[in-house]
């Protein structure tokens, strides 16, 4: 089970990640946290970049270590993690890697109402989405391709997970559209019908009825 953090905003892993490199304001850190495209892999709401900074100060897991001045722009504090913030760094790496959480993809909640569409519709609907994968996948293949040239493949292990998230996705679809084309999926029968006669076969009635549970 995930430990409850002191400040559990993804955001404050990352602004650990970047001072557990070198100290630095927090205009640099997010000008780092960019450069390194986290945006890309955690959930970063930057309007709260701010307020996570100062709860990682509050509950010392980054200390200020000094104050400055670049011509006429505003003081600038410099931060360096803490030990208990380089602590808290690898815990929650350690955590994020050997713990799985239920997640909820915007995918997953389409497929949840499928049944919402008429079948043909889900087939082409789904034909578009694997088109865009495939495009998406044969892009990431090639700009893996061309940072590791330039990038030790450790600070791109999330780009292969990412490509190898889509490939499965991508696949789990073929199969799909196999089967509603050819006819041989599950009660594609009953679905057809419901839409074109609006009415439920009592068998999905009585499942509806019953809050589509199978006990």
């Amino acid at each position: 089970m995930p430990r409850q953090r002191k400040v559990g905003n993804l955001l404050a892993l990352a602004v650990l990640s970047a001072l557990a490199q070198r100290p630095m304001h927090p205009y640099e850190i997010a000008t780092t946290l960019r450069a390194w495209g986290k945006d890309q892999d955690m959930e970063i709401k930057w309007g709260s970049f701010y307020t996570v900074v100062r709860n990682l100060d509050r509950h010392g897991l980054i200390t200020a270590v000094e104050s400055v001045r670049a011509g006429r722009r505003p003081e600038r504090t410099v931060y360096q993690i803490s030990d208990a913030g380089r602590a808290e760094l690898v815990d929650w790496a350690r955590e994020l890697v050997s713990t799985p959480e239920p997640e909820h993809p915007r995918f997953r909640a389409g497929l949840s109402v499928l049944a919402v569409l008429h079948p043909d519709e889900a087939a082409e609907l789904l034909r578009q989405r694997l088109e865009a994968l495939e495009e998406g996948i044969r892009a990431g293949r090639d700009a893996l391709t061309e940072h590791l040239r330039q990038i030790p493949r450790l600070f791109l292990v999330e780009s292969e997970y990412d490509l190898a998230i889509r490939e499965a996705e991508a696949t789990w679809i073929r199969a799909l559209l196999a089967e509603l084309r050819a006819g041989t999926y599950p009660g594609l029968d009953q679905w057809r019908a419901f839409h074109e006669t609006g009415e439920l076969p009592p068998e999905l009635t009585d499942l509806a009825e019953r809050g589509g549970s199978t006990q």
